[in-house]
């Protein structure tokens, strides 16, 4: 009885570890996430000045 009990609080306290390892892990993915998007954002608005620059200079070709 007593081993059943030492087994059961020795995986009770991975698994809370493990938690705790997960919920550490999605704070940095959320994190990363949105570093990422905020990226893509900026990359997204580079090109649309890119492309109005480039239409520009092709209309002032002759």
């Amino acid at each position: 009885m007593d081993a059943d009990l030492k087994a059961l609080e020795v995986k009770l306290s991975g698994l809370i570890s493990l938690c705790g390892d997960l919920r550490n892990e999605n704070a940095q993915l959320r994190l990363d996430l949105s570093v990422t998007q905020s990226d893509a954002a900026l990359l997204k608005a580079n090109m649309a000045q890119a492309s109005e620059r480039i239409e520009a200079l092709m209309e002032s070709l002759p």
